[in-house]
């Protein structure tokens, strides 16, 4: 593999990470995720931390697309955390940022209102490392939010991450700027 890219070479995989599912976003004849894409981006609580916006069913059609093109790029690798059974999109992690050379990457998420505070992400966020540190060879996953963000602080404890620092007004919420705080896990970290 080539030091500085992965040049298309990682094919979307699907992961089973125990109670979830993680496989690409879909739109066709058996999973529709679009409807749940546009729910969770008329949240109040998504809008204030995530810059997309999915207003209607022609959007969430782009947004998939947009994902599967970012994997074919090696720009972003993205996952729908699904529910086992019926499919059912419950949230979205992604790989971006991606630094073969440096071994680095940023770990994003978010969950669909109606799913929030289940435990979710941090169920599947470690498949998703392990699948970082395993198959990229990555050694440093970086996660980033805002400090308003409570939630994803309490993800990032719970899975691990150590915080590394602040960023002084790096994010806007509400339109107002505020501190960014950057957590890591390194492939060398214990579970």
């Amino acid at each position: 593999m080539e030091p500085t890219r992965y040049r298309g070479v990682v094919e979307p995989v699907e992961i089973n990470a125990g109670t979830y599912y993680l496989r690409q976003l879909r739109t066709d004849e058996f999973i529709d995720d679009r409807p749940a894409l546009v729910e969770t981006f008329a949240d109040e609580e998504t809008v204030r931390y995530r810059s997309a916006r999915i207003p209607d069913l022609a959007a969430a059609s782009e947004y998939i697309a947009l994902r599967a093109e970012q994997w074919r790029s090696d720009q972003r690798y993205s996952w729908a955390v699904a529910n086992q059974t019926t499919g059912e999109l419950l949230a979205e992690l992604t790989l971006t940022n991606l630094a073969p050379r440096d071994r680095f990457a940023e770990i994003t998420c978010w969950t669909h209102p109606a799913h929030r505070g289940n435990g979710i992400v941090v169920a599947t966020i470690p498949a998703v490392l392990r699948f970082g540190f395993g198959a990229l060879d990555l050694h440093h996953v970086s996660y980033q939010h805002a400090v308003s963000n409570t939630a994803s602080r309490r993800v990032a404890e719970k899975c691990g991450f150590l915080l590394d620092g602040r960023m002084r007004e790096a994010y806007v919420v509400d339109g107002v700027a505020e501190d960014r705080l950057v957590w890591s896990r390194l492939s060398t970290d214990e579970d």
